[in-house]
């Protein structure tokens, strides 16, 4: 992994600071031939994020501009694009301005669509849901916890039972022709975003009653854009091939763009 704080290979003050002081935000995505699914969509990610925790925007050609130096001669790899303030700290968080930038450069990670998976129902909501930020503790522990209880991963539920989102992926579920997604507090992600404008989609409330109504579910994330999901606690889904292929063909069809 190669790391780059403002188009800068990063220093160990810079890297100590960002290990220490956990406020930020970041979207990661895979580069294939020299291009990402949905790159707009993350820039925008971006930005929403550096305006709302920093009070500034990071400016796009700015970003791409250290997206392709961070890349280099590479085509295929796996990029986190970071933001974070060395002028923010636990004793003064008061900082307002445009936040550093750090990109970590990576050999793209496995899918998660080697295996189908089991998820364990958990009560939770992830902190200002709709942010992809740095705090991921509450995550990794959900995802430990269901673990330790013999499945693959948690599906958080809120406090009035509704289905909304994984530890690091959206679900979404089949109904009839169509795909569903939860309405419930969430971060929207980019492959979903890209996924519901491929085939056709909608958002409903879903709670664990009604899964016996659903066809099939899958997770989906940057790395993934359709894994099979078997079983939410107790109950069990039949295998819909087909439907995870559906999705498949549908993100290869989905166009890339250069930074």
């Amino acid at each position: 992994m190669t790391l780059f704080i403002d188009g800068a290979p990063a220093t160990p003050e810079q890297l100590a600071h960002a290990a220490l002081v956990n406020y930020g935000a970041y979207t990661s995505f895979r580069v294939e031939d020299g291009k990402v699914r949905g790159l707009d969509l993350h820039i925008a990610r971006l930005q929403a994020s550096a305006a709302e925790l920093f009070g500034v925007a990071v400016e796009e050609d700015r970003l791409r501009g250290w997206m392709r130096q961070a890349l280099g001669e590479r085509t295929d790899a796996w990029l986190r694009v970071s933001l974070s303030s060395p002028h923010i700290s636990a004793r003064d968080p008061s900082w307002t301005g445009a936040p550093s930038v750090m990109i970590a450069v990576s050999d793209p990670p496995s899918s998660l669509a080697d295996r189908p998976w089991r998820l364990q129902p958990q009560t939770h909501q992830h902190f200002r849901p709709h942010l992809k930020h740095a705090a991921t503790m509450d995550l990794l522990l959900a995802r430990r916890t269901a673990r330790a209880a013999g499945f693959d991963d948690a599906l958080f539920l809120t406090d009035a039972g509704l289905i909304s989102e994984g530890t690091t992926w959206n679900i979404g579920f089949w109904c009839g022709d169509a795909v569903i997604w939860p309405e419930a507090p969430m971060l929207v992600g980019v492959t979903q975003a890209l996924l519901g404008q491929a085939v056709p989609a909608r958002t409903l409330p879903i709670r664990l009653a009604d899964l016996p109504d659903i066809e099939g579910a899958f997770l989906c994330n940057s790395s993934t854009p359709a894994a099979p999901i078997v079983a939410i606690g107790d109950h069990v889904f039949a295998p819909r091939a087909d439907l995870i292929d559906r999705l498949n063909i549908a993100w290869k069809a989905t166009p890339g763009f250069a930074p």
